[in-house]
């Protein structure tokens, strides 16, 4: 089944087959920074068609990643993988997010104070995972 999002525009749109509902969120400063918050993302793997491509932006925000968004209303798109290109998808740019559930928590030591998850989720340091995936 095929899953549908866009920017808040309508100029970028992504689709994804198969995709999992399982909707991680990173409190890593930068992502903190980038979306006001937790990076509400899903792992879309290397997949992912997206039409208007002309209209995104790259970031190139480390040595392994880089992040898209929309040049016309700025919405953020996505977190990619530069070594394997794939990508974590911002949860609420998706059409129908009733099937989504937030499982895991990333840089869990790194979370800012002024909010908390109330999902019973898996959660990760920062140092597991650099320990688990690499970098920093």
């Amino acid at each position: 089944m095929e899953s549908k999002a866009s920017c808040l525009c309508g100029k970028v749109k992504i689709s994804v087959n198969n995709m999992p509902s399982n909707v991680g969120a990173c409190h890593c400063g930068m992502c903190r920074k980038w979306s006001g918050s937790a990076y509400m993302a899903i792992d879309c793997g290397t997949e992912v068609k997206i039409d208007g491509t002309e209209n995104i932006s790259i970031y190139n925000s480390s040595d392994w990643a880089e992040r898209g968004f929309c040049k016309n209303c700025g919405s953020n798109l996505f977190y990619r993988l530069k070594e394997n290109q794939q990508y974590m998808v911002s949860a609420g740019l998706f059409e129908d997010p009733s099937s989504f559930m937030v499982d895991h928590q990333i840089f869990i030591d790194k979370k800012a104070a002024y909010y908390t998850l109330a999902n019973d989720t898996k959660n990760m340091t920062e140092a597991e995972v650099f320990a688990r995936y690499g970098g920093e």
